[in-house]
């Protein structure tokens, strides 16, 4: 499976030699789940962009620390892009910003959560099991990292994980589109780090709280195993 991987952003300079850039990130946790994938980068954030819908079989997006109703030249096009893929049932994950970005996009709305800064690690419960979510579980607990959230979902959109913070913790339209609001590229130590690198910005006792959150092991493995299983059903054969 070729897998085209849209960046929507960097991993902060600071942080990088530590932690590496989200290509590196994507590598190590797509290589965790001992599925064959081909990964291939976009740099969309400067402007780089598959040339054709078919350049690779399906597509993936980072995170952003930009937001989807940002007025921005790179996510104007990304959101051409993503309808265009919308439109030939060509398949696409969502993570965080993408997430956003296909409800956005599709019909759907985006907006500030009043809940403030989802950080640390979530749980979210299994709304309904689909036949690529396996091994299943019951909930999953993965590292989040956001201000904004989905307000309303494009039509045809079916939710798949919920939790109180985020009601739409993962959702799909039709078999071939898919968001997640959390980061299964996400280490608990790289949570850690940003959410520090963050402290003019979120309040200390939401970060204490993130922090104590930690204690917790992510199933960042089991999520990605489900996204390439997902994206693996949606290559026309």
């Amino acid at each position: 499976m070729k897998l085209g991987v849209l960046l929507c952003d960097h991993v902060q300079p600071q942080l990088q030699p530590d932690f590496g850039d989200y290509s590196q990130m994507f590598k190590a946790i797509v290589s965790s789940s001992n599925v064959p994938v081909d990964l291939h980068y976009f740099d969309v954030i400067n402007g780089e962009f598959p040339e054709y819908l078919d350049s690779c079989d399906c597509y993936i997006t980072t995170g952003s620390k930009h937001g989807v109703n940002d007025n921005l030249p790179w996510l104007t096009q990304l959101t051409e892009f993503v309808v265009s893929l919308h439109k030939a049932k060509k398949g696409l994950v969502g993570i965080c910003f993408g997430h956003q970005l296909i409800a956005k996009a599709l019909g759907g709305s985006v907006d500030k959560s009043v809940k403030g800064w989802g950080i640390g690690i979530a749980r979210a419960k299994t709304i309904k099991h689909t036949p690529w979510m396996k091994p299943q579980a019951q909930a999953v607990n993965l590292v989040v990292s956001h201000q904004d959230q989905i307000k309303t979902l494009p039509s045809n959109a079916q939710i798949l994980l919920s939790n109180e913070f985020c009601p739409c913790s993962m959702f799909t339209v039709g078999k071939h589109f898919l968001g997640v609001q959390g980061h299964p590229e996400f280490s608990r130590i790289y949570s850690y780090a940003l959410m520090d690198s963050r402290r003019d910005r979120i309040p200390a006792e939401r970060i204490t709280l993130a922090v104590n959150s930690l204690a917790y092991q992510a199933d960042d493995v089991l999520v990605m195993k489900w996204l390439i299983q997902f994206l693996q059903q949606t290559i026309k054969r």
